[in-house]
């Protein structure tokens, strides 16, 4: 093993806690459910980040390129002062949803460079402009633009002109777990000299405002001379930890407490508060911090002077050991050297195949950023709703609000977050994506983040899953058990291993949630589902989610086919399972016969009362059923009506052989149901090497279907699948009932509607998630149907491929969106040219929520490593596929 998977294994069994420690500090913990006492729900409102710096934080931190332990007791973190900003940068700045043209949206630079998964090694890189940051203008331009307009970024600004900006780069190195260097890097790439204040700060999450019976911590000093200045920070239930800071910087102390006389114009509580460094320094309030030299927040202040060109090093090192020798000394420098030759040489082990210069730093920095995007999330429901003991109680409306029916919720665990700063909050379907690539470095935290989902302080007692911290009783696809099994086989594949106790022990959780979606989602009880906007927000001709402005329900295309790919991912799971306890052939059979049922509803055969199938159209699509029963198709063509591609699975023979029991229950059915005959043909007959296939899909259908999919007047993008057909960008679909017309336009950038989400265009743009399931879909497809099934692509292009053909070219159009390509720009970055030019920026990658559907470029939340980290799972595939190109080397 690599010392990076010796560490993973020392962590897992327990004998060191490499994890201990983490990037675990939120980006923004403003403007959050979590964080909101308001009598109307309204978080953005409520907690404004210009509050955020004198209000203490109940539920959680944040920083910037900040760490914390496990639990979220002490945090470090850098702040920083150009000499003209109007205060302290301690954390991202963004706008809210009420503020953003588009929704919420940070408006800063920063990336994440390198991480390993102990987190022995990490690196990212903030961008830090030498003019005042631009708040106010950022806040009003966007708040006065349109829903057409472009949203204002922080380039168009100007404060990036003539390159007059600091690159400060952060990188932590662990000696043990509990000893850690840090090292700040920061050049001035301005034409002239400039200071700089940097504040590498430590404080401790304040809990003891809450509960009057937690006994306060405290951060003092323990030495300070020319060449060393160390503080102590003390906490009841942490070990003590020492603070090594390079030099004879100023140690400014204060408390991690609300600044009440600031925000509320009553007295302070405290003497010393949570902006008293950022008034020490920025306003010259020399009272503000206290001379003492005690508090629960400290902030070493070093004052720079950087030449146009200039470099500057600044060494901490945090440790649980308090007589360190020499701790910034030569052996500082020697672990930085080993622990990044270490990380090269995990990843490396990870992917050995021959990687073009650019495939590889795409990929390692889309593996860091699932890593960075580690977050501690704390939420206790029942808390929340009933307030704490040491503060006022919540407004009474509060416990018919939001997420009230959740009082089983408590969460204080590290989950792996969609973007730390636009969602910092686990999502129940993001979360099954982002454990594809994150089992292949770490299968160990992809499993506990499964497991932590389904279990009971997660899952509601009915079974339902949370979906996700605004509204934890909305749904989303339900693709948890599609994760399981991917981790399982992950894990196999890569490191030999077979963890059958986890699969069956989320198995038997996800059987209660499955129950759930029958006893809940199928209104009619005929096998057709509904589900609500099941994640796909805004994509539909109104809001799914919500009671319909026409009266009655839609019979959802997407959220029926979601169950027959859950009724085979069990039936694939409980085969797995049965291999060492035969009592679960009858429930792969269970599920067996329940996937045809949902199988012949959905082509509105058996007791469906319509076909979501339209043979005419050669597509999928949503009913609408009125009050009075009556029913008709939404002939809008959506990535709705391609999601009935990801029910498929492909059964070996000798599965079939191993199970005879299973095998003679799946006879039986089919000899003795008939009218079923039509959609379990491919059962009956065998494919390439007497495979067996199970799918929605089959046949004639899938042939339409993916004409309709391969075309690139349609959905074909030279970036992957749209999620609106282009169709609709000159022929809008457009649905008239009484003297409303319900519209919808294809939009292949930032949505022009506020119909669910503020920036969550699924009305054509380009999303990772789905087309990794497509391309996943394909393989399958390929596995039963060989070399001799060939459809037209592109559609009308008179060129024949496989599936797997089409399948590598999808993603290869999607890796695409990130690489330099032979022009040597990259699509992601569309026109901004100093992402595409500039040497100082044009290798950091940033992985969207979505992209442009005509031309790449990225939107949405710009961190959005999780779901879009599936790009690193996509290159392992790319160069697996070359190394061995007669076989299929998918992960």
């Amino acid at each position: 093993m690599t010392p990076e998977e010796v560490r993973l294994q020392q962590d897992q069994e327990r004998t060191a806690y490499w994890k201990r420690w983490g990037p675990y500090l939120s980006e923004r913990q403003w403007g959050t459910v979590r964080e909101d006492y308001s009598p109307d729900g309204s978080a953005w409102d409520y907690f404004p980040h210009d509050q955020a710096r004198s209000r203490a934080y109940r539920w959680g931190e944040d920083g910037i390129a900040g760490i914390s332990d496990s639990r979220q007791r002490l945090c470090f973190a850098i702040a920083l002062w150009n000499g003209n900003d109007p205060i302290l940068k301690e954390r991202l700045f963004g706008v809210t949803g009420t503020e953003g043209n588009h929704g919420e949206d940070v408006k800063e630079y920063y990336f994440y460079l390198d991480n390993t998964p102990t987190h022995a090694y990490m690196k990212c890189l903030y961008k830090y402009p030498q003019q005042a940051f631009p708040y106010t203008r950022l806040v009003e331009e966007n708040r006065h633009r349109s829903r057409l307009d472009p949203e204002f970024e922080l380039l168009d600004t100007g404060v990036f002109a003539e390159n007059k900006y600091f690159d400060v780069f952060v990188e932590y190195a662990k000696a043990e777990p509990e000893d850690i260097l840090i090292q700040v890097t920061i050049t001035n790439r301005g034409p002239e000299a400039h200071s700089l204040h940097l504040l590498p700060t430590l404080w401790f999450r304040n809990i003891w405002d809450w509960n009057l019976e937690i006994e306060k911590p405290f951060i003092k000093v323990a030495q300070s001379d020319k060449q060393l200045s160390v503080v102590e920070a003390d906490h009841p239930t942490l070990q003590t930890r020492w603070l090594y800071c390079e030099g004879n910087p100023e140690l400014l102390f204060t408390d991690n407490e609300t600044n009440y006389q600031r925000l509320f114009g009553v007295r302070n509580e405290s003497t010393y508060v949570k902006d008293g460094i950022n008034n020490y320094v920025v306003n010259g309030q020399q009272d503000a911090v206290n001379p003492d030299r005690i508090g629960t927040k400290l902030a070493a202040r070093y004052q720079l002077s950087l030449a146009s060109g200039e470099t500057k090093t600044i060494r901490l090192r945090l440790s649980d050991q308090q007589t360190l020798v020499e701790p910034l000394g030569p052996n500082f420098d020697q672990i930085f050297q080993t622990r990044t030759s270490e990380a090269e040489e995990f990843y490396q082990r990870i992917c050995p195949h021959p990687m073009s210069e650019d495939e590889r730093n795409i990929q390692r920095q889309a593996f860091a950023g699932l890593l960075w995007s580690k977050q501690y999330y704390n939420y206790v429901v029942h808390d929340w709703l009933n307030g704490d003991p040491a503060q006022p109680p919540p407004p009474s409306g509060r416990k018919e609000g939001r997420n009230h029916e959740w009082t089983n919720l408590f969460s204080e665990d590290i989950l792996s977050m969609p973007d730390k700063w636009e969602y910092p909050w686990f999502a129940a379907w993001d979360l099954a994506f982002h454990l594809i690539p994150l089992a292949v470095i770490d299968p160990d935290f992809a499993k506990l983040q499964l497991d932590r989902l389904t279990r009971e302080w997660y899952m509601q007692p009915n079974g339902q899953l949370p979906a996700y911290e605004w509204a934890f009783g909305d749904v989303n696809p339900p693709v948890q058990a599609w994760a399981a099994l991917r981790i399982y086989q992950i894990e196999q594949k890569f490191y030999g291993r077979t963890d059958r106790k986890f699969l069956e022990r989320v198995f038997h959780k996800l059987l209660l949630n499955f129950t759930w979606w029958v006893n809940r989602k199928d209104i009619g009880g005929k096998n057709v589902f509904q589900g609500g906007f099941l994640g796909l927000d805004n994509i539909g001709v109104f809001d799914r989610s919500k009671e319909l402005p026409t009266g009655g329900y839609l019979n959802q295309a997407d959220g029926t086919s979601w169950m027959g790919m859950y009724c085979l991912n069990m039936l694939a799971i409980a085969l797995e399972l049965a291999e060492k306890d035969d009592t679960y052939e009858d429930i792969a059979s269970k599920f067996f016969e329940h996937f045809l049922y949902i199988a012949d509803a959905i082509d509105g055969i058996g007791d469906a009362e319509i076909a979501l199938w339209n043979q005419e159209d050669g597509f999928y699509y949503d009913a609408l059923r009125m009050p009075d029963g009556h029913q008709f198709p939404l002939k809008l063509r959506s990535m709705v009506g391609l999601i009935p591609l990801f029910a498929v699975t492909v059964i070996e023979p000798a599965t079939l052989e191993r199970f005879p029991g299973f095998k003679k229950r799946m006879a039986w059915f089919i000899c003795n149901r008939p009218e079923l005959k039509n959609n379990v043909a491919c059962m009956e007959t065998p494919g390439v090497g007497a495979r067996r296939l199970l799918a929605i899909v089959y046949g004639t259908k899938l042939r339409q279907l993916l004409q309709r999919m391969l075309d690139e007047s349609e959905f074909l993008s030279p970036h992957g699948i749209r999620a609106l057909s282009k169709v609709h960008q000159e022929h809008p679909y457009i649905l008239h009932q009484g003297e409303h017309d319900y519209c919808v336009r294809y939009e292949p950038a930032e949505s022009t509607t506020g119909l669910f989400g503020g920036n969550s265009n699924w009305r054509g743009p380009i999303w990772f998630p789905v087309n990794y399931l497509i391309i996943e879909a394909l393989w399958r497809f390929h596995e039963y149907l060989g070399d001799s099934f060939k459809v037209e692509c592109p559609t009308g292009s008179g060129q024949n491929m496989t599936l797997r053909e089409v399948a590598i070219m999808l993603s290869h159009r999607l890796v695409a969106i990130f690489s330099q390509g032979e022009s040597g720009r990259r699509p992601v970055y569309g026109n901004l040219e100093v992402f595409q030019s500039n040497p100082n920026w044009r290798n950091w990658i940033l992985f969207h929520e979505y992209f442009h559907g005509d031309n790449g470029a990225g939107l949405g939340a710009s961190h959005q490593t999780g779901w879009t980290g599936l790009i690193a799972a996509l290159i392992l595939q790319n160069v697996e596929h070359r190394a061995k190109e007669d076989q299929h080397g998918d992960i």
